[in-house]
């Protein structure tokens, strides 16, 4: 009951500030002659009270349902969720113009300075769905103490955050798929959010998983939108597919450790002390930790962990909340990082969650080099 209100508590919040930040939108719009004629002025009322329900509307039918009508419907809502951080800071900017233009005495035509502001927000907005379909491969050449030898030049993918659900399923992940086999890894790493939460065919969803055919196998950990609630039917999927799922395990292939720990159970430091006490690690040996999320990373190198590779961050997938990102997870929000003697990389991942653009952080196969 303590869940379900929380929730309701969230929802009722969430959709507050969409309802707040709308009207502020039409007060800016309909600041103008044009904006206030009645019958442009009944429409506009119309059409953007439905807009500010219908990302939230979407999005609760989505956890639920999934058909053709619905996919295209979240989609809209979602690239409309994404416009609507633009143009937020756009008509921001239009009252800062008008006010300092006031202040200095200069007339100014302040629908025009909208007109200009709102069509840029479009425009980022455009290439921000642009760009978030086109990812790309990031090599990167990571030196590990006591890395045995037979390791030594060999490549490893990073893949994590596709989140296959309404706006991405498994056509794009078979995309990911083919541009990961081309570099020819000999290990694949998958740090969680394959999934979106939301309904989906799992085990289809999951097929193109077959194709990634690794000399040392592919891992995967589940993340937080594999465990919203009972994760089992996501980890069937994906272990069906022949990928191996960690849960607060170890491996050896070839000497090198491999350990995964799922997001829920690392996402307090000492439940996560806890789990790597038990796995234990042989400090004198190289070892790799794949967890979702980089919260946590004093703990891993307390542990003795060589490498940990994680993703969740989406490196704020669009500005301003990249930079939000950036300060929240400072030198772990994105890349590779140290914090004694263990490096960390965080991927901005491959996917993307709620509106599908990115602008300032880019889709990424991380290709990582051995040494």
């Amino acid at each position: 009951m303590r869940i379900r209100a929380g929730l309701i508590g969230f929802i009722a919040i969430f959709q507050s500030v969409l309802f707040l930040i709308h009207f502020f939108l039409y007060e800016t719009w309909k600041f103008s002659p044009a904006g206030n004629d009645p019958p442009v002025a009944l429409w506009l009322k119309i059409v953007v009270g439905v807009l500010s329900v219908s990302f939230l509307a979407t999005s609760l039918l989505a956890f639920r349902y999934t058909n053709a009508v619905l996919r295209v419907m979240y989609r809209l809502a979602a690239a409309w969720l994404g416009w609507l951080s633009f143009s937020f800071f756009a008509a921001c900017m239009s009252w800062v113009i008008f006010g300092i233009a006031g202040l200095a005495g200069m007339g100014v035509n302040f629908h025009r300075i909208v007109e200009l502001l709102f069509g840029a927000s479009v425009v980022l907005c455009f290439s921000g769905l642009v760009n978030a379909g086109w990812a790309r491969v990031r090599r990167i050449t990571v030196r590990l103490e006591n890395l045995p030898q037979a390791w030594r030049g060999r490549r490893a993918v990073l893949l994590s955050d596709l989140h296959l659900g309404h706006v991405r399923n498994g056509r794009f992940l078979r995309r990911i798929v083919a541009k990961t086999m081309r570099e020819k890894p000999d290990v694949v790493f998958v740090a969680g959010d394959l999934y979106d939460g939301t309904a989906i065919d799992t085990v289809r969803a999951a097929e193109p998983l077959r194709e990634l055919r690794a000399p040392q196998g592919a891992y995967f950990v589940a993340g937080n939108h594999e465990q919203f609630g009972d994760d089992s039917k996501y980890l069937r999927a994906v272990a069906g597919a022949g990928v191996r799922v960690l849960e607060n395990e170890k491996v050896e292939a070839d000497g090198l450790q491999i350990v995964g720990v799922p997001y829920k159970h690392a996402s307090q430091d000492e439940y996560l002390r806890a789990v790597l006490e038990r796995i234990g690690v042989d400090r004198k040996r190289a070892s790799i930790l794949l967890t979702h999320a980089p919260d946590r990373p004093h703990i891993s190198a307390e542990a003795g962990f060589s490498l940990q590779l994680s993703g969740h961050t989406h490196l704020g997938q669009f500005i301003p909340w990249t930079w939000m990102v950036r300060r929240i997870y400072r030198q772990f929000a994105y890349g590779l990082s140290r914090i004694g003697k263990m490096q960390v990389y965080t991927s901005s991942g491959a996917g993307t969650w709620g509106p599908p653009l990115r602008f300032g952080s880019s889709p990424e196969i991380v290709l990582l080099c051995f040494e």
